[in-house]
């Protein structure tokens, strides 16, 4: 059963990692997500943004080193139980998506910008995601931001991990959170 479009904006949960299961989406659903995720707002036609997909066994190769970069960037000697957690990071879900933003110098498309058109690619994965009945999650953590993985990715210097779309199965519905009141966030200009 499809949601309307208002209606999945309005229910729309994370799901975390631990807490999804198979399946996960198909190659031909996956690419659907792929293409939707790469319709969005892109001043200059840049595409200023990429994604590397991880499934299967190569989930659990890039977690080898994922507990190598923990093991030599952590300042406190991990634990044989951290770094087992750290191997297995992106076996928690049965697609991990690193969406990457690659900002180019280009008169008359910001930086800002660039890195706007990114975050909201991985906006438009996780609602893509979500409406084919997907779980989704977006995440950083301190894989994010480690040199060590930063290499494994095979970043430029113009290239920066604006997260991992975890996308599988829920294994149960997600409580709801607190959201703020618009009162809250909400102001209007008046000359």
């Amino acid at each position: 059963m499809t949601k309307t479009t208002i209606d999945l904006l309005m229910t729309r949960r994370s799901v975390k990692p631990d807490l999804m299961t198979e399946p996960g989406p198909s190659a031909e659903e996956l690419e659907t997500i792929l293409t939707i995720a790469a319709r969005v707002p892109d001043h200059k036609k840049l595409a200023p943004w990429r994604f590397i997909v991880f499934e299967g066994d190569d989930r659990l190769r890039f977690g080898d080193r994922i507990a190598q970069a923990c093991k030599a960037e952590d300042t406190m000697a991990p634990s044989d139980v951290r770094l087992e957690a750290e191997r297995k990071r992106f076996m928690r879900a049965p697609v991990v998506i690193a969406v990457i933003s690659r900002v180019a110098p280009k008169p008359g498309a910001p930086e800002w910008e660039q890195i706007l058109s990114a975050g909201a690619s991985a906006m438009n994965m996780c609602i893509a995601a979500n409406a084919m009945g997907f779980a989704t999650c977006w995440l950083t953590e301190w894989i994010a931001y480690s040199p060590m993985i930063r290499q494994a990715l095979d970043l430029a210097e113009n290239e920066r991990v604006v997260g991992f779309v975890y996308i599988g199965t829920a294994g149960a519905k997600p409580e709801e959170r607190p959201r703020p009141q618009l009162s809250e966030v909400v102001s209007r200009w008046r000359a």
